[in-house]
């Protein structure tokens, strides 16, 4: 009994940190929006209400639910990879590189797997769940807090493991996390930015909204989140302003039930279909459980 009371203390002080947490980037998107679009952003609030209640239930769920559990496998990863030895640089290696060229290390290195990683999971295995992080239909910065549960055990363990067999510090894990998480919540911002020529070094807000756009085409671009080299290396950049529609023409039912049932609808239909049941004529927005598929080219 007093295990259980620990544990929903523990998702308790979870949910109430996260949404401290939340208040600074709420204060400054609230006044970003202001100073870029003056009354319209009162218009595009309105209109993105919706998505963000989405948004910020999944966080919830997230904190109460994920994060506990999150923790508990990274600690996972850790500990197995270090009793098998997997480990390719020892502490000393980054001690000796010293701390500033660590953070750019871990930061830049965390970006090239979260590359792949982000390729991958718009392949047509895992598409389904990440799905969810792109049926958001009026962009916010708290786009970035919708990710289905599946999903974020899938990024945490590729990144947690990637970073960990690479021996990063744990101070140099912390820090790229919080970099990655607060740059995040930037290029999912409703704001028309590019950096022009910079924009060829670092991912851009209106390079990011490419990315999530309805349009296959584009869609299948920007995969980065900090640095475009990347998608410039390996021929998926695209940047200048987005002025497309962003989201997906998919049937994701209704609010928050919808899109956490989405992803295992879509994999039940192809377990049905692999077994010869028959299927539902695909209705509108069907079409798009599949798009990962493409995407992943």
């Amino acid at each position: 009994m007093l295990q259980l009371f620990d544990l929903v203390r523990a998702s308790f002080d979870s949910l109430v940190d996260s949404l401290i947490l939340l208040a600074l980037p709420a204060v400054v998107f609230a006044l970003l929006a202001v100073l870029v679009k003056g009354r319209e952003a009162i218009t595009a609030a309105g209109r993105a209400a919706h998505e963000v209640r989405i948004n910020l239930w999944l966080h919830v769920i997230d904190a109460v639910f994920m994060l506990p559990l999150l923790a508990l496998l990274i600690g996972a990863i850790a500990a197995g990879i270090g009793q098998l030895g997997l480990i390719g640089f020892q502490a000393e290696v980054w001690a000796a590189l010293g701390p500033y060229p660590t953070l750019f290390m871990v930061i830049f290195l965390g970006d090239f797997e979260s590359y792949w990683r982000h390729r991958f999971e718009h392949t047509r295995l895992i598409w389904p769940s990440h799905a969810i992080h792109h049926s958001d239909t009026e962009m916010t910065w708290l786009t970035l807090e919708r990710f289905h549960p599946i999903n974020r055990l899938t990024t945490t363990a590729i990144d947690s493991a990637f970073l960990v067999l690479l021996g990063f510090p744990t101070w140099a894990v912390v820090a790229n996390t919080i970099v990655r998480h607060y740059y995040g919540y930037f290029i999912h911002a409703d704001l028309p930015w590019t950096y022009g020529p910079l924009g060829r070094l670092f991912v851009s807000p209106s390079m990011h909204r490419w990315h999530h756009a309805r349009d296959i085409r584009y869609a299948g671009t920007n995969f980065a989140t900090v640095f475009s080299v990347f998608d410039i290396a390996f021929r998926t950049y695209k940047d200048g302003l987005c002025d497309v529609p962003v989201g997906l023409d998919a049937d994701m039912g209704t609010g928050v039930g919808g899109q956490l049932v989405y992803p295992f609808r879509v994999w039940g239909t192809r377990i049905r279909a692999a077994f010869g049941a028959p299927l539902r004529a695909p209705g509108p927005g069907r079409p798009p459980a599949e798009h990962g598929n493409q995407l992943g080219n």
